[in-house]
């Protein structure tokens, strides 16, 4: 059984930082594909960012430039730096993760679909 468990979430002003963290209990450099997605309310889930087990990395264009999404695979952690954030990013944040496909996949429509595994998300709030 897959697990994922995010931390970090919290409440900030605008232009302030905050960096999220999903732990996963596989060994996420053996093959995997790992996304953040968010939904606020009334809004469908969209992904935010992704990476997969060699590295590679994929944003939503209303975060280019602002996050920043990393893997440590000795601990099997992903973290999401989160710059400048202003109050259109508050939301639930999720991290997903399945085996490996294209990390593209993550920002495509409906690509929180591709993934079947979920953890259980922490609240990003963002006030002006």
């Amino acid at each position: 059984q897959v697990q994922l468990v995010e931390s970090g979430g919290g409440s900030v002003q605008a232009g302030e930082s905050l960096t999220l963290s999903c732990q996963v209990s596989v060994h996420f450099d053996n093959g995997y594909c790992l996304g953040w997605f968010r939904q606020a309310p009334g809004k469908e889930r969209e992904g935010v960012a992704g990476i997969d087990s060699n590295g590679m990395t994929v944003y939503a264009d209303s975060v280019k430039g602002r996050f920043t999404i990393s893997k440590d695979g000795t601990k099997n952690i992903v973290h999401l730096q989160m710059n400048s954030l202003k109050p259109e990013d508050s939301a639930m944040y999720y991290c997903a993760i399945d085996g490996f496909r294209p990390v593209s996949m993550v920002v495509a429509l409906n690509g929180a679909n591709a993934f079947g595994y979920w953890g259980q998300g922490t609240q990003v709030t963002v006030s002006s």
